[in-house]
């Protein structure tokens, strides 16, 4: 999707326009899906897809037309994610896979928390342009070549975005500790 049909699409969403949830569906639907399979099972994916563009629709309202859509969405989508696997709790894992995974303290898994919450704060001071690349790139697990064409802009464009937005995250990281 282009910038200015991204913003345009998003703009007719927030006016609650008839067919433009459908459209989003459409424009966003598998960068979503594609994005929820990284975090929920195959399986259950396509109905947190559901639900999130569900979302979408019942709180259009409260999306900022002048911010990316792509971002909106895919943060509601990483709620919805989250929420899934929540809800998961009640299946009993065995000790020693939790151990792979947390460390044997659980030490290793509060401190990935605590880094991707220093990563997405870091994120947001990016400037927009950046912010966007990159979120489209690594969470919208999309190539260089597609988040160009989604955005309307030359290749290089993404690929000097990316790799400013990329080392200004590490500046602002270093700084942090």
């Amino acid at each position: 999707m282009e910038r200015g049909a991204s913003s345009d699409l998003g703009a007719r969403l927030a006016a609650g326009e008839e067919g433009a949830i459908h459209e989003c569906y459409s424009a966003l639907g598998p960068m979503v899906l594609g994005y929820l399979r990284r975090f929920v099972p195959r399986d259950e994916a396509e109905d947190v897809l559901q639900r999130v563009f569900y979302e979408v629709w019942r709180n259009r309202d409260r999306y900022d037309p002048a911010r990316s859509l792509e971002a909106w969405v895919l943060g509601i989508a990483r709620k919805r994610a989250i929420d899934r696997l929540r809800r998961r709790h009640a299946n009993v894992v065995p000790l020693e896979e939790l151990r792979d995974i947390a460390g044997d303290d659980g030490r290793e898994l509060a401190e990935r928390y605590a880094r991707a919450t220093e990563v997405r704060a870091a994120l947001e001071r990016l400037p927009a342009e950046q912010r966007e690349a990159l979120t489209l790139a690594y969470f919208g697990d999309l190539t260089q070549t597609q988040v160009a064409e989604r955005l309307g802009v030359p290749l290089g464009t993404v690929k000097a975005r990316t790799f400013r937005g990329l080392r200004r995250l590490a500046d602002i990281l270093g700084a942090a500790g």
